[in-house]
């Protein structure tokens, strides 16, 4: 196993971060990745993804919906205002109370409140560095309704960065999958599928299993610590229901495979899944961190787009195809003009193992 961070990091040029999706969405390239034929790599698109899978297959895609989850408001104290922004990235026990990253978070205290638009309102319940816990509440309408109507779409900060959320972003941003509100980041391998992949898809005997996992904002927080080791990962909330885990143990004993849309699915499938391979329910919070040595049990096939260097997320790639062979596959996007992270193209990684710790 390979520890430090350095062994996960490469130069990306800063023009194939891509600012906007592909048109149509199934337009996307994707690599497809067999970590089994050392040097396999091919170059397809989207639409054809059901040419590398096979009849009796399970395609698992995360159904979470994206919310409004960027909040900008101003805080007064006495006759001085500070404009705050606050991303709701996880919902507490107690209602309306949300954990939120705060910018600039040394102009809040506890006791204070942040004043949104359509009379949302940001009571600061307390403060830990950039991160707060604040309790909403709304006037005139549910806080559901509220926070759809004063927030806004987080768009990941590479892209946030550059410009801000407009209306294309409220289709572009959301999956054919959304159904359960509660993301405050796309499951972005989603993006890609149209109602003619999934049908291409159906045609070809592979069948299409949903599974729910609210991402938070900390996918995009960096790894600060110079091993994998010295990292915590934050824990997101995830369901797979009894009968989507006795279809998943079904399609196995049938011999089919268990195609994780994602990186999000991944996780979530690794963490409903016994030692022996079998799906179990699943209704709790996850903070698996998937680094090599990890033995995969539940996940067969990943269709994932291109993380950030030095990420968890690529950390997890190579844990699954093998840090080799996923530093060859980069190089070759990056050569051939791939397009990267959330608004991206795709890949398909085909590991080399079951117990693909590989370096």
């Amino acid at each position: 196993m390979t520890d430090s961070l350095d062994a996960y990091d490469f130069t990306l040029p800063e023009e194939l971060i891509a600012l906007r999706p592909a048109q149509p969405r199934d337009a996307a390239r994707l690599l497809v990745v067999n970590a089994a034929k050392p040097g396999s790599i091919a170059d397809a698109g989207v639409l054809e993804l059901a040419d590398f899978l096979k009849s009796g297959d399970v395609l698992v895609a995360n159904d979470t919906r994206v919310i409004h989850a960027r909040l900008r408001g101003i805080r007064h104290r006495g006759d001085a205002e500070a404009h705050i922004e606050l991303l709701l990235h996880k919902p507490m026990p107690d209602p309306g109370h949300w954990q939120a990253f705060a910018r600039p978070a040394k102009r809040l205290k506890p006791g204070e409140t942040v004043e949104c638009v359509e009379g949302l309102k940001a009571h600061i319940v307390s403060r830990d560095g950039g991160e707060v816990v604040v309790r909403l509440e709304a006037a005139g309408q549910t806080l559901d309704e509220a926070i759809a109507s004063a927030g806004e779409m987080p768009l990941p900060p590479y892209i946030e960065g550059k410009r801000k959320a407009d209306a294309r972003d409220e289709e572009d941003y959301q999956t054919v999958f959304a159904q359960a509100d509660g993301s405050v980041a796309a499951p972005t391998a989603g993006l890609h599928f149209t109602d003619r992949v999934l049908q291409s898809l159906a045609d070809k005997g592979i069948s299409q299993e949903a599974v729910t996992l609210h991402v938070g904002a900390g996918t995009f927080l960096p790894v600060k610590s110079d091993t994998l080791a010295g990292h915590k990962m934050h824990s997101e909330w995830g369901e797979v229901t009894e009968e989507t885990a006795q279809r998943l143990n079904e399609a196995r004993r049938a011999g089919g495979r268990i195609i994780a849309v994602g990186t999000t699915s991944m996780r979530l499938l690794e963490s409903a899944v016994d030692e022996n391979g079998v799906f179990h329910s699943f209704q709790a919070e996850t903070d698996i961190f998937i680094k090599p040595g990890h033995r995969f049990r539940a996940v067969d096939v990943l269709m994932t787009n291109f993380h950030l260097p030095r990420s968890t997320l690529f950390v997890l790639v190579s844990a699954f195809a093998g840090v080799t062979t996923m530093r060859q596959a980069y190089k070759h996007a990056i050569d051939t003009g791939y397009r990267f992270y959330s608004y991206g193209d795709s890949s398909l990684l085909f590991p080399n193992s079951q117990d693909n710790a590989a370096t």
